[in-house]
């Protein structure tokens, strides 16, 4: 009989496709929406959980009482309750950093379109307006020479630390776990505090996972301490930032723009205070999804679920589990 893998929730039949010319020879998808009566029956039969999260809590372990692995395909994992993840000892594994080159990309992307002014010119030309007012209004500027601080030096921040010094950008990073000199000059990157990152940085881009430690990181002292004309690129998670912080600092020209890919209420609400500020470009959380990568998720999946299967330990197990 095939082990059964609950896979959740449903996507595409494109993406349904990859997942099965994917699945292993002796595991078998049983694939349901979460909260259903369906989904419930599977976690009954399942040993292994593959999909995203959304609030995976006690009553989902319970439910799943031969669970051997929670395997996300996302690299965040905030919506799985740790605690109850550990009173069940099943091990939770993040993406293994599968989407790490797309949102590294994407963060790139973000902070050239808030640079070059990329919405607002679009809305323009689309309106029939052609370089509309003057060279002061319509600022555009460079990446060279300007200074990017990356909060979050994992393995996104690395990706998008390599980017930033194609484009002649000086580097500065700041991260709890702080790397060695040596690989500080590999990467070409230079570690500061907090405050001093804020001080000096033209471009402050977030990369760090959602925990109680990083929850508003990001608030009104620290953004009052960012230099005039900065910008704020989010591509983490919403709550990092004190959405209502960023508003009237947005609104106060410090920071001077933002580009968010993440808000604290996904979808937001049609009347969001930031909407109607013209120094923001939004995303909506898709900087991890690529058609490459869906590919690159289901693969270190099914090769973790493969390794505990086999009685080995899994891999990328999520850092509060893996003590």
């Amino acid at each position: 009989m095939a082990t059964k893998i609950l896979f959740a929730p449903r996507q595409s039949d494109a993406v349904l496709d990859i997942a099965r010319s994917l699945t292993p020879k002796g595991f078998e998808l049983l694939i349901a929406e979460f909260g259903t009566p369906e989904f419930y029956a599977a976690a009954g039969q399942a040993e292994y959980y593959l999909g995203l999260a959304r609030q995976m809590g006690g009553e989902f372990f319970r439910s799943a009482p031969n669970l051997k692995l929670v395997q996300l395909l996302s690299a965040g994992y905030d919506r799985v309750d740790i605690e109850a993840a550990r009173k069940a000892a099943v091990p939770v594994c993040n993406n293994g950093g599968a989407n790490a080159i797309a949102v590294a990309e994407h963060t790139i992307m973000l902070i050239l379109a808030v640079l070059k002014r990329v919405v607002h010119f679009h809305n323009d030309v689309v309106a029939g307006k052609w370089r509309v007012g003057g060279f002061d209004d319509q600022r555009v500027y460079e990446l060279s020479r300007k200074t990017l601080g990356i909060v979050g030096l994992g393995n996104i921040g690395k990706k998008v630390a390599r980017r930033a010094l194609a484009f002649d950008m000086t580097v500065l990073y700041y991260d709890i776990a702080r790397l060695s000199e040596a690989e500080e000059d590999a990467l070409g990157v230079r570690f500061v505090l907090l405050p001093e990152l804020l001080r000096t940085a033209d471009v402050v881009s977030l990369h760090v996972p959602l925990d109680d430690s990083t929850r508003h990181l990001m608030g009104a002292g620290e953004f009052a301490q960012m230099k005039p004309g900065a910008i704020l690129i989010n591509t983490c998670r919403g709550p990092v930032v004190d959405e209502g912080a960023l508003y009237e600092a947005l609104k106060a020209g410090r920071p001077a723009a933002a580009g968010l890919d993440v808000l604290v209420e996904e979808p937001p609400a049609k009347d969001h205070p930031l909407f109607a500020l013209p120094n923001v470009t939004l995303t909506p959380h898709s900087a991890g999804p690529t058609w490459e990568n869906w590919t690159a998720r289901f693969r270190n999946g099914f090769d973790n679920i493969q390794r505990v299967a086999a009685g080995r330990a899994p891999k990328w197990v999520i850092p509060e589990l893996s003590s």
